[in-house]
């Protein structure tokens, strides 16, 4: 035993977990999320107020939740999965009697000092009771069809709440993800291809439904449709976001027009420049190297969460962790897609950077199971 390994094992429980957090792990978040901080400053045209401040201290707050749970040990998280999971589903029902409404969806419960948004919590939920299923079924059970039926029960509860609010985009992540982490605990290859057959029947079916007495979406999700198709169609109305962020991404070239300097974002011609479109703000003032350098992180902590999955021996820590990959792997994939016009607008934030409370206590408390799986995970004596 080297000396440093005589002083870890010397040192109290409770300080020797703090030792064992991964704080390369913690350095990347806290690199991202100064990326937001500085963008939100920067929007704000030079003032800590009224986002950059709120966001800091969010931040603060999402640190010590995810320090706390990553002191408990991860075999509690694995116990409580039902429970939260279900709780997730209480609140969202609760979003549907008495939820409030902003932007003509009705998402959000009104804390007072907070306002909770339960899709952002049932994602990070789903996934853990999805991980806590597989780790009790055995393994020669997972790919039959009665086995399966129950994680699809799991997944398109809460999607169909969501999709009531309506949040379409919430909804997709939801689906995704969780057959994300159904093909990592194993299902058959056969089901996968079952579901993306279905997918393409039901994106038939939505373009057939248009403007019948059974259509599927609603009218402002088919604008979006078209205004991803065709965004030149209306310049002005719905295609003026994905336009102005096209613009707002070209004209900031290789390294960027400089802080604060951004011509898109001083003069508000970029709507939703503090939260969906606040990517296309750091890609207009620090260009190419700086939307380059925030992927580079956000791939860094993918790594980081896919290392720490590994290293563990029980199956519920490694598809939890991973399944928070896939998730986060998600939310940036998605917004960055989104502002580039790669993928309709459909309101999903860049996570840790985007303005907003709820996405970010949430993804730092997903980020505290993490480490819960890394400071617990088994260890050479």
């Amino acid at each position: 035993m080297s000396y440093l390994e005589y002083r870890v094992q010397s040192v109290p429980t409770g300080w020797r977990k703090i030792l064992h957090l991964n704080w390369p792990l913690v350095v990347l978040l806290m690199g991202v999320a100064a990326f937001g901080f500085l963008m939100l400053y920067s929007v704000a045209g030079g003032s800590f107020r009224p986002w950059a401040e709120p966001q800091i201290k969010r931040f603060v707050l999402g640190l010590f939740v995810m320090f706390s749970i990553a002191m408990v040990p991860i075999w509690f998280w694995r116990n409580v999965s039902a429970v939260a999971y279900l709780g997730s589903l209480a609140l969202l029902v609760a979003v549907e009697l008495f939820g409030s409404v902003g932007m003509g969806a009705q998402r959000w419960i009104d804390l007072g000092f907070l306002r909770l948004q339960p899709s952002e919590l049932t994602k990070i939920t789903m996934v853990m009771m999805l991980a806590a299923y597989y780790d009790w079924l055995p393994a020669e059970r997972i790919s039959r069809p009665l086995w399966v039926l129950v994680p699809l029960v799991i997944i398109l509860l809460p999607t169909y709440l969501v999709l009531r609010q309506p949040d379409l985009g919430t909804a997709i992540l939801l689906m995704t993800a969780g057959g994300g982490v159904m093909f990592l605990a194993g299902v058959h290859w056969g089901y996968f291809a079952a579901v993306i057959a279905a997918v393409v029947g039901l994106v038939a079916a939505v373009f057939e439904s248009r403007g019948t007495s059974w259509q599927l979406l609603k009218d402002y999700q088919y604008r979006r449709i078209d205004t991803f198709l065709d965004p030149s169609s209306d310049p002005l109305g719905a295609g003026y976001h994905i336009t102005q962020s096209k613009i707002a991404l070209g004209s900031g070239g290789w390294a960027g027009r400089g802080f604060m300097q951004g011509t898109q974002t001083r003069l508000n011609f970029l709507p939703e420049k503090h939260t969906d479109f606040i990517f296309t703000t750091l890609a207009e003032e620090f260009g190419f190297v700086g939307g380059a350098s925030l992927l580079a992180l956000y791939t860094l902590i993918i790594i980081a969460c896919i290392v720490t999955a590994l290293g563990t021996r029980d199956r519920f820590s490694s598809l939890n962790t991973l399944g928070i990959a896939i998730t986060f792997f998600l939310f940036f994939g998605v917004n960055m897609s989104m502002v580039m016009g790669l993928a309709p607008v459909v309101g999903v934030p860049l996570p840790l950077v985007s303005y907003g409370g709820s996405a970010m206590l949430v993804l730092m408390a997903a980020f505290g199971l993490v480490q819960s799986a890394h400071v617990h995970r088994p260890r050479q004596k």
